[in-house]
């Protein structure tokens, strides 16, 4: 029965549509802004000299920057921050940080390689802020948005597939479905998941919850509340207090290995 019930989620998830990516869609979705409300994009780069002259842009491996100047940057002063009745729409850039979630540096440039403070020029001025980058920023950048109350979205690893598919959707569908989900499995003792890896061996983990509140990432981040959405979104997430299992893991190189993981407290266990 289990079985016949992945194989149709599978099923499903295949054979789904997407609509095409929209730029204003997505923005008015996420954030709701009211008139006149500015906004930037940040991008992080190994040498802030590339940002001088847009010189990324000729660089083949600084795809996820370039696809934030064409789809983001280009896409506001295409028309979508007249249509949402936005100002500002710069990009700026920030030195990489190496790892996702670290601290984010301080200092910054714009396109003209003009160094910048992030927290003296770019998060005291702007409203909204999107940070498209190799490296996950959410952490430190919500922790500035609640000090100096604007509001975005981090966009780590953004590809082709992330924009045809995940920031395609409507962000009102997923929002509702991720709270059916957090309900569902809000106050579990544990989760097992399985691993179908093709021509490998299938694997499972058990995660131990201990009857936590289900925490739910939908992608709304509306009013005047600072915040930072992680895009895309839709997920239900925990802390687990325990693991026991194996499960796969694929490193930078495309590589496929298998983590085993012990430890679980055996008061957690049911």
């Amino acid at each position: 029965m289990i079985s016949t019930m992945l194989n149709d989620v599978q099923t499903a998830a295949t054979g789904r549509k997407f609509p095409k990516f929209d730029l204003s869609r997505l923005l008015h979705t996420v954030f709701e802004p009211t008139f006149g409300r500015r906004v930037c994009i940040l991008i992080d780069l190994p040498e802030l000299s590339e940002a001088k002259g847009l010189a990324f842009l000729n660089n083949p491996e600084r795809k996820i920057q370039q696809r934030a100047h064409q789809y983001f940057y280009q896409g506001l002063h295409g028309g979508v921050m007249e249509e949402l009745a936005l100002k500002g729409g710069e990009i700026y850039a920030y030195e990489q940080t190496g790892g996702s979630n670290l601290d984010l540096p301080d200092l910054c440039v714009d396109m003209e390689g003009k160094e910048l403070s992030l927290e003296r020029d770019i998060y005291t001025n702007y409203d909204l802020i999107l940070c498209i980058s190799t490296f996950s920023a959410t952490a430190p950048l919500t922790a500035f948005a609640k000090q100096y109350g604007f509001r975005g979205a981090t966009l780590h690893g953004l590809n082709e597939v992330i924009l045809s598919t995940g920031l395609a959707v409507d962000y009102n569908e997923v929002s509702v479905d991720a709270e059916k989900l957090r309900k569902a499995m809000t106050k579990a003792d544990w989760v097992e998941i399985d691993f179908t890896v093709d021509g490998g061996e299938d694997m499972t983990v058990r995660l131990e919850l201990n009857g936590q509140e289900a925490q739910k990432s939908h992608g709304l981040c509306r009013g005047d509340t600072p915040d930072i959405a992680n895009l895309p979104a839709g997920e239900v997430y925990f802390v687990p207090t325990g693991a026991e299992g194996t499960f796969p893991l694929k490193y930078e190189d495309g590589t496929l290995g298998k983590l085993t993981v012990t430890g679980a407290p055996s008061s957690s266990r049911s």
